[in-house]
């Protein structure tokens, strides 16, 4: 065994301990290099991750600021919708409304058609009446000439429907003191062919019941000569 204190013992030592040493030194180089590279690429790695998180904050704000732009167009977008279709059902209420008020309209008009229709048949019922009754009395107005010396006239009134509707009968040879006095009653005729407005000259105190009678009678000769009598009778007084 070699001794410590043997110069070849020692300078191998010296030599191994520097080859150490530098093996070290080498294996220290090599990590502080491999540090810097981490170091470098750790650096480069957060900003790439801040640069990361700086655009997906970003593009987050933009989106939320694009869903509250949504949310407010929305919200207007119901409100509108709400209005139009509130307009279009007070539309539809209004159109419906009229829709009755026009049934109710073409209702009123096909009854104001039958009601004139049927006015219309009347009056020329009633027209056609009064004119048959007129004929009537004009042919028959030779028979009471000649047996009962009577006159018939027909007088024109302004507030009469048809022309000649008021009859007015002179009755002569009444009183034998004036055989050619005239005794007059007249009347009108109303729209259903009834008799209306006596009156006599002279005036008759019992013509208002004799009117009454011919109004529920609608016998006109027999008022004729209920009132010739009457007109004999207060001659004769």
């Amino acid at each position: 065994m070699k001794s410590i204190t043997d110069p070849n013992m020692s300078a191998g030592f010296t030599s191994a301990m520097e080859e150490i040493f530098n093996e070290h030194l080498k294996t220290c180089g090599e990590i502080t290099d491999q540090t810097t590279e981490l170091c470098q690429s750790h650096r480069e790695f957060v900003k790439c991750a801040v640069d990361t998180c700086l655009k997906k904050s970003k593009d987050d704000d933009m989106l939320f600021e694009t869903i509250e732009t949504f949310k407010r167009d929305l919200v207007q977008t119901s409100a509108s919708l709400k209005a139009k279709r509130h307009a279009v059902s007070e539309m539809i209420s209004e159109i419906e409304h009229k829709e009755m008020q026009k049934e109710d309209i073409i209702q009123k008009i096909e009854t104001l058609k039958e009601e004139q229709s049927k006015r219309k048949e009347l009056i020329l019922s009633q027209h056609k009446t009064n004119k048959d009754r007129l004929k009537y009395l004009k042919k028959a107005r030779g028979v009471f000439q000649d047996n009962l010396a009577m006159e018939i006239r027909t007088i024109s009134g302004k507030t009469q429907l048809v022309k000649g509707e008021k009859l007015q009968f002179i009755f002569r040879n009444i009183n034998p003191s004036d055989l050619n006095s005239a005794y007059i009653v007249t009347l009108g005729l109303n729209k259903d062919g009834s008799y209306q407005d006596v009156s006599s000259d002279p005036v008759l105190g019992c013509l208002p019941v004799l009117e009454s009678q011919l109004q529920k009678t609608n016998n006109l000769p027999a008022f004729l000569a209920s009132v010739r009598k009457e007109f004999i009778s207060q001659a004769r007084r």
